[in-house]
């Protein structure tokens, strides 16, 4: 059997938190393209605001238990009763701001899935359709931002969104693989290519 820690990854990755391994080595900068994980890392990414994905991911599961497996029409359909139930969820982030964002988010999202067909051709358009691909050889280089994300960002508070911050939308974008900043040394950089 491999040893799996002994691969070259991203500086940033724990090899010894197996959840942030699985997110690093399957997920990060795989090019999404279903509305529903695009959803998904939205409202994990504002949650995470102020913390660490770690935490997100040891809460991931209860996000998905609480907020309907990120279903954004039934999430946009959430009552104050259900936010106040929310509240006392000892499994999610329970911060009053970020679960009334999800629930405008939910509602701002199905508007841009109206106008657009889905939300994944509204969101592709930043980068004209295919991931950027970056030449990062350390973590220094890693952009909290890009002009990418600005626009993007900027668009999406138009739209109604909440903590959609451009770091917000920047980090989104790498994990739905709309920009791929794996280091050039790391096994998945040249997989996701």
């Amino acid at each position: 059997m491999p040893n799996i820690s002994a691969r070259k990854r991203c500086a940033w990755v724990n090899v010894d938190d197996p959840l942030m391994l699985e997110y690093h080595d399957r997920e990060w900068g795989v090019p999404v393209h279903d509305d529903r994980k695009h959803f998904e890392f939205l409202i994990l990414e504002g949650a995470q605001a102020g913390l660490s994905w770690s935490t997100v991911l040891k809460k991931r599961e209860a996000y998905r238990k609480a907020f309907d497996h990120f279903d954004p029409a039934k999430v946009a359909r959430f009552t104050a009763p259900r936010i106040e139930k929310l509240l006392q969820d000892p499994g999610i982030i329970r911060n009053r701001l970020k679960i009334e964002s999800t629930v405008r988010n939910a509602k701002a999202f199905l508007k841009v899935q109206q106008e657009f067909g889905t939300f994944d051709t509204y969101c592709w358009r930043f980068v004209d359709g295919k991931p950027k691909v970056n030449k990062l050889t350390s973590m220094q280089q890693i952009p909290a931002t890009s002009p990418e994300s600005d626009a993007f960002s900027k668009d999406l508070k138009q739209r109604g969104f909440n903590f959609v911050g451009s770091t917000i939308i920047y980090a989104h974008m790498q994990a739905i693989g709309m920009v791929n900043d794996h280091l050039v040394d790391c096994f998945r950089y040249r997989e996701l290519r």
